[in-house]
């Protein structure tokens, strides 16, 4: 035993034990969101259940089957539930029972031992409206302009679709017009505005400058007033067809087609059919945009927010951390002031993050965006053009907090460059800077891209700093669009990681909101991913393109 313990085969045991802990810790979080994420997705049964209440009496309930837990039967009796002594736990549901606007709760916790009968028929309506969640009942009627067009239930289903699709055609036509139209003609008043207002303050308005505003702005107006009256057009068309639903309490409930995102009937989909609205489902989720307070739809601004936040960070940081790497490793002297900034910056790496966000908002926002504002800006005066958080600003407090990473990791891969590499280059007549720019740095670059790596990794998951100094919850507009300048890096924006916060602990609903917290956290993971294997197979290929003369 001794002898083992002397040949130090116990401590690559126990190494390799701890690796393996934290793998199945790893991967067993991740199957944990991936299992909660994606089974949101999926097109439940709907159950109709005649359950008994805790007064004894018998209701009617509609609705999905959410969650299944076991309680002791000792806690029900004494909440006053009639439970049978000879029962030691009892099964508790989480009934969705949607129709928010009626009950004022998406949600109904129910006992097995009180459900009298259930069964799923194929007629149950699932309704996934734009507003106040989902809707479950039995469709009754289809209504036209107010005048109804049939009584009967199957008639009605056979007529739903096609009215179903006219009025998602009709609200896409109307988005349209008031995101591309409308947006961008209002984005050119306001520069015509601007500019205006600049020549004002600069004093170089005249009679014939004035006059060519007024006829742009009346171009335009007139073209605004035309889009308006296409759009009121198009609100009369999209509230045209509405129809019935009778609810579990026997109420009937009239919903306009406009305000239906899509309706199914669960009970009669096989399962291919479910597969494919699956796949629809998690599409919707990656590429729409979100609605009923990020509790429902699709979180598509927020992916690109962290993209493009990351994106425009690593651009940002790489040149920053190359530069003070080189510096420190070969044109620094080596001796006490050049420990004590390698002693700052290690330290700098274990700052909390959100002291990055005070220092973003104060420094970036305040005064950087503050004077730009006031130098270049002065006539949007009192409204701020920079000086207010943004994306830029976000990515410039994120750059600053993972600077020392890629500082670290370049030094790293520059001090394992051979010195002979350096002095044979100088040999044959190259400066110092030339071999610095056409031999060293495009050797260690593979220890940039780690670095950067392990930038991507930490900013695409911070969460604080962000809150300070540009992301929010709901963003108007994309900061990259058609309109020119095209790339707005002013602009708020959205971010997946803040969103997991909003809608895990701002949400008003939380059980409705929970599998989409899983669902996020997956996309984010997934997102950070891609980012992340996109960075190492350049750092691979690089790394195989300077091997040899590594070697």
């Amino acid at each position: 035993m001794k002898n083992w313990f002397k040949s130090g085969a116990p401590w690559i045991w126990i190494n390799a034990s701890a690796v393996s802990i934290n793998l199945l810790a790893v991967f067993g979080l991740l199957a944990l969101i991936a299992v909660r994420g994606l089974g949101y997705f999926w097109p439940g049964d709907v159950a109709v259940l005649e359950y008994k209440t805790k007064q004894g009496q018998v209701q009617k309930l509609i609705g999905e089957f959410w969650e299944t837990e076991q309680v002791k039967a000792e806690v029900l009796r004494s909440n006053g539930f009639d439970i049978p002594n000879d029962m030691l736990q009892v099964t508790r549901h989480v009934l969705k029972v949607g129709n928010r606007d009626a009950y004022g709760a998406d949600f109904q916790v129910i006992l097995q031992a009180n459900i009298l009968k259930q069964e799923y028929p194929k007629d149950v309506l699932v309704v996934v409206r734009r507003e106040w969640g989902n809707l479950y009942g039995y469709l009754q009627t289809i209504s036209q302009a107010g005048q109804t067009v049939t009584t009967r239930p199957q008639q009605a289903w056979q007529e739903f679709a096609p009215r179903m699709r006219r009025a998602i055609d009709l609200y896409d036509a109307i988005k349209q017009i008031e995101k591309k139209q409308l947006g961008t003609i209002n984005a050119k008043l306001e520069k015509i505005r601007l500019q205006s207002r600049r020549d004002e303050l600069e004093q170089r308005m005249t009679a014939d400058k004035q006059h060519a505003y007024d006829e742009q702005r009346g171009r335009l107006e007139q073209e605004r007033a035309g889009f308006e009256s296409r759009l009121s057009e198009l609100h009369e068309q999209i509230n045209r067809d509405s129809f019935s639903v009778t609810i579990q309490d026997g109420r009937s409930l009239t919903i306009p087609f406009s305000k239906v995102v899509k309706a199914y009937r669960p009970n009669e989909l096989g399962v291919l059919d479910k597969l494919g609205m699956y796949l629809a489902n998690v599409w919707e989720f990656i590429s729409d945009d979100p609605r009923e307070a990020n509790t429902e739809g699709g979180v598509f601004p927020a992916i690109f927010g962290t993209v493009m936040m990351v994106l425009i960070m690593a651009i940002l940081v790489t040149p920053l951390g190359v530069i003070a790497a080189v510096y420190l490793r070969e044109y620094a002297k080596q001796g006490a002031l050049t420990r004590t900034i390698r002693i700052a910056v290690n330290n700098l790496a274990g700052v909390p993050s959100i002291v990055y966000g005070v220092f973003g908002l104060g420094f970036f926002v305040y005064i950087v965006g503050g004077n730009i504002d006031r130098w270049l800006f002065p006539e949007a005066a009192p409204a701020p053009v920079f000086g207010t958080p943004g994306i830029l600003w976000s990515s410039l407090t994120l750059a600053i907090l993972t600077l020392p990473v890629v500082i670290v990791a370049t030094e790293e891969g520059l001090s394992r460059i051979p010195r002979s590499i350096r002095e044979g280059s100088l040999a044959l007549g190259a400066t110092k800077f030339e071999t610095l720019w056409r031999t060293v740095i495009p050797m260690a670059s593979p220890a940039i891209m780690t670095g950067l790596i392990l930038a991507v990794a930490r900013a695409a998951g911070e969460v604080a700093p962000l809150m300070l100094v540009g992301v929010v919850k709901l963003a108007p507009s994309l900061p990259l669009d058609t309109t020119a300048p095209f790339l707005h890096l002013d602009r708020k924006f959205m971010h997946l990681g803040f969103h997991i916060y909003d809608v895990g602990f701002q949400s008003p609903n939380v059980e409705a909101a929970r599998p989409l917290v899983y669902a996020t956290s997956l996309l984010l993971v997934v997102v950070i991913l891609f980012l992340n294997l996109a960075a190492i197979r350049i750092r691979n290929h690089l790394r195989e393109k300077y091997r040899a003369l590594e070697g």
